[in-house]
């Protein structure tokens, strides 16, 4: 018997991410009468074991239209799960992974089927008529997330010749989510009006993640503009910095293409050891190679007990790669972008284990995003203290900011900010 929580009806619409390039927008309806929605992003840097993001082919757009993963939607998806409880998440995504039946969700898309996870979890919450993050993360969701703004861009996200992709102002000094959003946006601003005297208009024109994409060649001329940005605005020693080296796209052959030179990995490992030690570094995410673990394990053995080493292309959001840096004490913390795995559970199943791994969790946008804020309540909802989610620019990253905005007034003082904590998790092994 279908109750006010049963799955009434499915269904999919190709919408733009910030790009402008088609992507997929799923709704799910329940018999109560309620509807929630879920928008898909997409990556522009991709690690090799993300899963398949389904798209058209052919000369329609570029061959980037999503009518196929509409079609999965509103076909093979719909048919499986309409009149399930749509509070049961764990059962609807397993139920499409068995629909799906390939490893990558090839068949079905992994844009399908996180569109479909994501509405479902919007749907429940509605239904229950709670948050999505008091949906996601219980009565203990409470801490907000301290903001990676990415202010500066370099690799695929940028024009210009620096191999970095992302280079982040962290306002982590702070008391509250507010104060340290405002301490960032006052950052941002100094850093355009300096970026503008040292190198024209042209420089303060805004990569795919609202940050800056000036005419810059090396990693110290970045991290020296964010330095005295911080500087002008008064937060020296509250605002850091972070990078994501997304080594893989300056990876050649054995070596790393950076700054005009060619290194190995030993050389790159001590180039990081010397910009830690020059600059308010507080995490470098993708130093080397995606498949290069034990490059990864020995900067964690070396730099690991004073930064956050992060995996992006290492992990890809998937428990067997995660575990294989746990095992290997590669990386202290973990990336998450539910869109790399294709469902809300899995994306939660990674989160749990890089917990109990005693790394830290970073959720996290893409460069191809939309307006949709559901991260900010999954930041939220899992407690993880840390989001990345661009340059406090741009409709589809102050979306989420918003978003956290108003979850901060609506937590009142059971709102905690954990600041330069959330950046101290100690690794350890799963299993000892």
């Amino acid at each position: 018997m279908r109750g006010p929580f049963s799955i009434a009806r499915v269904w999919a619409l190709e919408i733009l991410d910030s790009r402008g390039n088609p992507t997929l927008r799923a709704y799910v309806k329940t018999e109560g009468g309620v509807v929630g929605s879920f928008s898909v992003p997409a990556g522009a840097s991709r690690g090799g074991y993300e899963a398949v993001e389904l798209r058209d082919g052919g000369k329609r757009l570029r061959g980037r239209g999503v009518l196929k993963a509409v079609a999965s939607v509103e076909r093979a998806i719909a048919d499986a799960i309409v009149g399930m409880d749509v509070r049961d998440q764990r059962a609807i995504d397993m139920k499409m992974i068995e629909v799906d039946g390939t490893e990558n969700k090839r068949r079905l898309g992994g844009n399908a089927t996180l569109a479909v996870s994501g509405a479902c979890a919007r749907a429940a919450s509605r239904q229950m008529g709670i948050p999505l993050y008091r949906y996601i993360g219980g009565m203990n969701a409470h801490v907000m997330p301290v903001p990676l703004m990415n202010v500066l861009n370099g690799g695929v996200h940028a024009g210009n010749e620096l191999s970095i992709q992302e280079f982040m102002i962290v306002p982590a000094k702070f008391g509250s989510f507010r104060e340290a959003l405002f301490a960032g946006v006052e950052v941002y601003h100094e850093l355009k009006a300096l970026l503008r005297e040292k190198y024209g208009k042209t420089a303060i024109n805004l990569g795919d993640e609202g940050g800056f994409a000036p005419p810059m060649r090396e990693t110290r001329e970045a991290l020296d503009a964010l330095r005295e940005a911080i500087g002008r605005a008064g937060y020296d020693g509250q605002v850091l910095i972070a990078i994501d080296a997304a080594a893989s796209s300056f990876y050649r052959g054995g070596k790393y293409v950076i700054d005009g030179r060619e290194l190995s990995p030993n050389e790159l490992a001590e180039f990081y050891e010397e910009i830690v030690e020059e600059y308010d570094i507080v995490s470098i995410e993708d130093p080397f190679y995606e498949e290069d673990f034990d490059s990864l394990a020995e900067i964690t053995r070396r730099l690991g007990s004073r930064v956050q080493i992060v995996g992006d292309d290492y992990f890809t959001t998937n428990v067997v790669r995660l575990m294989r840096g746990v095992e290997m004490g590669a990386g202290n913390a973990l990336l998450l972008k539910p869109n790399q795995i294709g469902t809300l559970t899995e994306s939660m199943e990674a989160a749990a284990l890089a917990f109990r791994s005693g790394y830290s969790v970073i959720v996290s946008h893409r460069s191809g995003e939309t307006e949709d804020p559901f991260i900010a309540d999954l930041a939220v909802g899992l407690n993880c203290g840390q989001i990345k989610t661009g340059a406090p620019a741009r409709g589809e990253r102050t979306a989420k900011y918003n978003r956290l905005l108003e979850i901060e007034e609506e937590l009142g003082r059971r709102a905690e900010f954990p600041g330069i904590e959330a950046f101290r998790r100690s690794p350890r092994r799963a299993l000892a």
